[in-house]
């Protein structure tokens, strides 16, 4: 990331963290620009960069309104209709490309011994992104600003392993996903620690478009066992791989987004920043 990327992205995530604090209020652009100090031209001009769209239609992208909305099945877009019918444009993200392969028994029950991963850390729209890959794929991936913090919680997810800090081309078509592009979203492959039934709802997770949201009780219909919502959310609080598993689709049905493992606030940061994306694509808003 150049000097200048830096310093707007350090920008976008002040603004994107007064927004976010302040967006029952409706903050207009001028009062969101002049708390980063910048023209309302130049900050309008960085932040549709970043996010897609205005910062007004971003603020209402973040809003409960637009939560409740997703989640009526008759607001059904065409870019959902595209998606069901497997004709979603080349510029979208299909989530079903994302194939999940379990660890073996032996893997999963000795602490990923005789694993070798390798991990690294970048920048992203939402903070910094641990990225860890076996030679099979990714195997972990967080959103942590302290490194030692990162490193120490994936050691303890496979605490027999071998690390090694370094990227590989496993972690860069990942880390691809958020530089919107998603022409290599097929070469991603995920090598996952969890039991049967994990795997099973992160499988169901990724049938979530890019753009729509989901309830617990959906998911836990979805795997066939509706009376099991609590289950499927422990398990969903459980998710290892951040953003590629898109548990952050998955809310309350009151339309509320809920708790996420990463925080609350990059989950409906996240929200938006999709839907900016799918909805300014298909020129329609709810």
């Amino acid at each position: 990331m150049s000097a200048q990327s830096q310093i707007d992205y350090n920008r976008i995530a002040k603004a994107i963290a007064y927004i976010q604090d302040n967006f029952r209020l409706q903050p207009g652009l001028e009062e969101v620009a002049e708390n980063i100090h910048l023209s309302p031209a130049h900050f309008q001009k960085i932040f549709t960069e970043w996010a897609g769209t205005s910062p007004k239609k971003f603020l209402q992208f973040i809003s409960l309104e637009h939560a409740k909305n997703l989640l009526k099945e008759d607001k059904a877009t065409l870019s959902d209709t595209a998606y069901e019918t497997g004709l979603s444009s080349t510029s979208r993200l299909h989530d079903l490309f994302v194939n999940i392969e379990g660890m073996s028994p032996a893997e999963y029950k000795n602490g990923g011994k005789s694993l070798n991963i390798n991990y690294s850390f970048s920048n992203s729209p939402f903070g910094s992104v641990m990225a860890a890959s076996t030679e099979k794929g990714i195997c972990y991936m967080a959103f942590e600003d302290d490194k030692q913090t990162a490193l120490g919680n994936l050691i303890h997810t496979f605490p027999n392993a071998s690390f090694f800090e370094r990227q590989d081309t496993l972690q860069k078509n990942a880390l691809s996903i958020f530089d919107k592009d998603w022409t290599k979203l097929s070469t991603i492959k995920l090598h996952l620690k969890g039991t049967d039934f994990q795997l099973k709802v992160w499988e169901s997770l990724l049938s979530i478009p890019m753009g729509k949201l989901s309830t617990y009780g959906s998911l836990a219909q979805k795997v066939g066992n509706p009376k099991a919502s609590r289950a499927v959310g422990t398990a969903i609080g459980s998710n290892p791989v951040a953003f590629l598993i898109p548990c952050h689709r998955v809310i309350q049905s009151t339309g509320n987004l809920g708790g996420y493992r990463w925080g609350s606030e990059r989950k409906q940061l996240m929200v938006g920043w999709e839907s900016s994306h799918v909805y300014s694509e298909n020129s329609i808003l709810l």
